[in-house]
Parts: C-alpha cells; structure tokens; sequence
C-alpha cells in the first residue's frame, strides 16, 4: 500500500539525470520543513488526524556509504478514540503514505509505528523514516 509521491515532479524540476548524491541533496532541501501525519478511521470518516509529527532537524541525514537518506519525526499524540491506521510524510514536493499499526506484524502494514507511540493523549510520539535511494531512483 505504500505509495510514492512527488519523485515526477522532482525530475520534471531537475531534468538532467538523477543519481543517488543528486536525489539525496534535492530530498534533504525538500524535507527540511517535512511532517508525518497519522490518522484513524471512525465510520465514514478515514482521515482522523491521531497525531502530527514534525522532522527533527538534527536527523535529517544522508548516508553516502549506504545510500540511504534518513530522518525522524516526533509530535504530541492529539487523539486515541480511533485505532491507527494511516500516515503520511510530506515534505515540499516528495511524500509517502500508506498504512501502519500498532501492533508488530499486521499483514499488509508498511509502516509499525514505534514503541513512543503509546496511544495516550499528550505522550509525544516519535517515528524513523529511511529511504534506500536506489529504489527511489527505480521508481522514476
């Protein structure tokens, strides 16, 4: 469920051939600013917003040796009348959402939210994200 945002814009933008340095330091401008957004569902409802986390600047980095651009987020759990069950990162133009859980091993979940997220209203919740660049670079 996963899916990849923005990555068209991103070359439309910058036409000249991407490689890993080129889209790591395109991502690390675009997500300078970057939140996650986790939501529940509660009847016809699907976008509850449970939580929303903001980078944490220090941890935007980028692994040369790997490839790999890494990042967390961290915010204030706002609600917990619903389960989790969707989060969206954003940053300027590139973004990823799809679907997460709680609870370790639920099939067809791309995203286990950490342990920090404790489901109490007022606990601040934090988040890793990494991107392999390679399989970003893949999905243009």
């Amino acid at each position: 469920m996963r899916q990849i945002h923005g990555l068209q814009k991103i070359h439309q933008q910058h036409p000249e051939r991407l490689n890993a340095q080129k889209l790591a330091e395109i991502l690390l401008l675009d997500l300078q600013q970057c939140s996650n957004s986790i939501y529940g569902c509660m009847g016809n409802d699907d976008k509850i917003l449970l939580a929303k986390q903001h980078l944490q600047p220090e941890t935007l980095v980028y692994d040369r040796f790997e490839q790999r651009l890494d990042l967390s987020v961290a915010g204030i759990i706002i609600r917990n009348d619903c389960v989790p069950l969707t989060y969206s990162l954003q940053g300027e133009l590139f973004g990823i959402t799809g679907r997460c859980s709680m609870i370790a091993k639920v099939c067809g979940v791309d995203l286990y939210l950490a342990p920090s997220y404790t489901g109490i209203i007022g606990d601040k919740a934090s988040q890793k994200f990494s991107f392999a660049l390679k399989s970003l670079l893949q999905n243009l």
